[in-house]
């Protein structure tokens, strides 16, 4: 039983990659189309060419490559660095813990995109599929 669970691991990889993209897909959308909801505190999308748009392009566009496994190595490393200067941007100068500044999911997405980044995609993903076929 332990070796079969032990041997989904690049099977789960790609799970936690497709479910993670998913949600960052839904963080861009949300601030570029205000869907499904929109940014607090009015539930408006960002005006176009602002720090928040261009986080909501690389959410939503960088997400949905994540989310297809579609070079995942390059578009991760970015997110992550994304992340990464969304919690010293907006977290971190209000505590340096992150369950007091509301930065867990900017430092754990930042973690997972970096992880991603080293690790790959997975078996179920495009970019597992087009080395398949090089061969």
């Amino acid at each position: 039983m332990v070796s079969r669970w032990t041997a989904s691991g690049p099977q789960l990889l790609s799970v936690l990659r497709i479910v993670a993209a998913f949600i960052i897909v839904l963080s861009g959308t949300l601030k570029l189309f205000a869907f499904p909801t929109g940014m607090p505190p009015n539930g408006a999308a960002a005006q176009a060419f602002t720090e928040f748009w261009i986080a909501g392009i690389l959410e939503a566009f960088g997400g949905t490559l994540l989310l297809l496994g579609l070079f995942t190595r390059p578009v991760a490393f970015v997110l992550s660095g994304e992340m990464a200067v969304a919690y010293f941007q907006f977290s971190f100068p209000i505590s340096f813990w992150p369950v007091m500044n509301n930065g867990v999911p900017a430092a754990l997405y930042c973690f997972l995109w970096l992880y991603l980044s080293a690790a790959g995609a997975g078996p179920w993903s495009l970019d597992a599929w087009r080395e398949h076929r090089r061969g």
